[in-house]
């Protein structure tokens, strides 16, 4: 993710923690709330009791992917914090990119032509 498109300071996740909302799956949580920005923010949090720090950071890089790949088909506007769950270690990467499209249409993010 570019720098632009990142949640980075704790101001922010405070923010999204007290105003936006949540929408749980198995294996990840999609906190979301609208930004005063023409592109979307991202951030990501995956917390040791998911694994050791290989484990963590590939458990990042795959939410990471999926969410760039549907990205350019989201509506606008919006932060969005992936935090995953205990169990998402074990999970191949299209069981990931299936959970991320399927929060993204929950909350009602992802535009009508997105593919599934």
């Amino acid at each position: 993710m570019q720098r632009p498109f990142r949640l980075r300071s704790s101001a922010d996740f405070a923010r999204l923690r007290q105003s936006g909302r949540a929408i749980r799956h198995p294996f990840l949580t999609l906190s979301f709330a609208p930004n005063d920005l023409a592109h979307n923010r991202y951030g990501f949090i995956v917390s040791k009791q998911v694994g050791n720090a290989v484990i963590r950071n590939r458990v990042r890089r795959r939410i990471r992917e999926a969410v760039r790949l549907v990205s350019p088909s989201l509506l606008p506007g919006h932060d969005l914090v992936w935090i995953a769950r205990n169990g998402i270690a074990d999970q191949p990467y299209n069981m990931i990119n299936e959970a991320v499209l399927e929060l993204l249409r929950r909350a009602r993010l992802a535009k009508p032509e997105t593919p599934r």
